[in-house]
Order: structure tokens, then C-alpha cells, then sequence
């Protein structure tokens, strides 16, 4: 018994120094070498628990993206569709600028996005596709009128890409543009604008006629 405890104990320093040598370093740059020895343990562990450097790191996206899901997501039968998406998008501007453990998955997908590997592609969507249906839900419900699933999309893509530019600005460029340190009353509050601004552009886009 405590054999498999030690195993699991193992197991999960090194999928955790894992998470944190992909983000920092990237896959290509990074070394099984280096995330062996900030976990304690040898390569043959990383052998025998992941194979090799490529399912490593899948299973490392993995485990990153389920501590930045750790907040529970909106439930779409409890709150109203206004409040869902408020904290749907505060969920999203937290996971994009936590620089702790929660932020891990962010700045995996940031060394993704600069040199990709091929290797996450599938289990990207099938990890992103629930937290996705809940959003498409969430903007069909405040829409006024109904509206086409590419309406609904675009609506989401422009969603996202507010959240985003938190992840994709330097700290220091975005603080110039605010003329404010970028502090965490600061960060929710551009997370309250990005609800606001979205609620008017969902519903103005609702009641458009082509």
C-alpha cells in the first residue's frame, strides 16, 4: 500500500512540474531532464507513468486545464442568463491573468499558439466543447429573438476575444493604455465592462434585420 501511495505521490509531482516547465518553457525547449529534477523523481519515472515526452505533456494540458476549471461554471437552470454570462466571462478573465497555478493552462496555450506541437488538437476540443454549449446556451437565452447558429458564434468569438486581450497584452503595454496599475479591482472591473458591452452587442445583434 504505501508503494502505490509513493507511485501516486510521484506520479503527481511530476505531472505538476510538468505543467509548470510546458508553460514556461514550451514543448520543444523544455527537458524531461529539467522537470524530473524539480520533481524529485528519475526519468525512468517519467517512463513509466507517461511513456514518453509527448503524452507528458497532453496529460499536463489536461491536469492545467482542470485547476483553471475549478470554478464551478454557471448553472443554466439557477440564475438568470445576464448573471450566467457575467460569471462565465469573470471566470474567463481570471483563468487569463492568475499568474499562479490556475494560470498555468493560459500560458500553456500561449506557448501552443507561438510554436505548435501537433499533439493537442483533439484533446483541446473535446476539454474546451462543454464550457463552449454553455456559452452558445447562455447567448441564445439573452438573444430577444431567435437567431442562427453563425449569429450565435460570432457573438461568442467577440465574447472571447475581449477576455483575450488580457492573455495576449503585456501587462506593462496594457497598463500604459489604462494609465493605471493593473491591479485585481482593476481586472474585475474591465471584467464588469466586457459583461455589460456584451449584453449590448448580444442583444443588439438579436433584434438586427437583414
Amino acid at each position: 500500500m504505501a508503494k502505490r501511495e509513493d507511485g501516486k505521490e510521484t506520479r503527481s509531482r511530476i505531472i505538476n512540474s510538468a505543467c509548470e516547465i510546458f508553460a514556461g518553457k514550451g514543448y520543444h525547449t523544455a527537458k524531461v531532464a529539467d522537470i524530473c529534477q524539480r520533481a524529485g523523481a528519475n526519468v525512468a519515472a517519467v517512463n513509466y507513468y507517461f511513456s514518453d515526452k509527448a503524452t507528458l505533456y497532453t496529460e499536463a494540458w489536461q491536469h492545467a486545464f482542470k485547476k483553471c476549471s475549478e470554478l464551478a461554471l454557471p448553472d443554466i437552470t439557477a440564475t438568470s442568463p445576464e448573471e450566467q454570462l457575467r460569471i462565465h466571462i469573470h471566470s474567463l478573465i481570471q483563468n487569463f491573468t492568475d499568474q499562479g497555478d490556475r494560470g498555468q493552462f493560459t500560458r500553456l496555450y500561449l506557448m501552443e499558439l507561438t510554436n505548435p506541437t501537433g499533439l493537442i488538437h483533439n484533446i483541446w476540443h473535446e476539454m474546451i466543447e462543454p464550457r463552449r454549449q454553455i456559452l452558445l446556451e447562455v447567448i441564445r437565452n439573452i438573444m430577444e429573438t431567435k437567431a442562427t447558429d453563425e449569429t450565435v458564434f460570432f457573438c461568442e468569438m467577440s465574447i472571447i476575444s475581449q477576455c483575450r486581450a488580457l492573455m495576449t497584452t503585456r501587462p506593462s503595454d496594457m497598463e500604459y493604455m489604462l494609465g493605471q496599475s493593473l491591479s485585481p479591482d482593476l481586472i474585475m472591473r474591465l471584467a464588469d465592462h466586457v459583461t455589460r458591452f456584451s449584453l449590448a452587442g448580444i442583444r443588439a445583434v438579436g433584434k438586427h434585420k437583414v
